[in-house]
């Protein structure tokens, strides 16, 4: 982890970079598909979602047992398997992570925040990304 400083331009300059932005994303991809059969399933995926306990603690969805409601993280897999096949491909994937990107981006907003980004994380990726154009 890294405190780095980001502001919604930084972002949304990476996810408008389609090469840069795809890679990385694929990448991610890559590295989820457990099975490495081109898509992702619920059980590749839901380690991933869960690691997300930031819902349970700061938003109150916390089940009792130390972790969300299932339905929780099978509502977030839904938003990714766009055509509710019950799995994930590489373009639902990127169409859903842009998505999520370009929220992240409005909701940082003009004004430069300084915080924590977790290393390899798309955040991360796009201040590096950033950082090596003014070099």
């Amino acid at each position: 982890m890294s405190v780095e400083i980001v502001d919604g331009s930084t972002v949304r300059s990476f996810v408008d970079d389609e090469a840069a932005f795809n890679a990385s994303v694929d990448g991610r991809f890559a590295a989820l598909d457990a099975d490495r059969d081109g898509v992702l399933s619920y059980a590749d995926m839901s380690g991933e979602l869960m690691a997300l306990r930031v819902l349970d603690t700061h938003f109150g969805v916390d089940d009792g047992h130390g972790g969300a409601d299932d339905g929780l993280y099978r509502g977030l897999f839904a938003r990714f398997d766009r055509d509710g096949d019950g799995k994930v491909g590489l373009h639902e994937f990127r169409a859903e992570m842009k998505e999520v990107m370009l929220v992240v981006a409005n909701g940082l907003g003009f004004l430069p925040v300084q915080m924590v980004v977790e290393d390899g994380s798309f955040l991360k990726v796009a201040v590096d990304r950033e950082l090596a154009k003014a070099a």
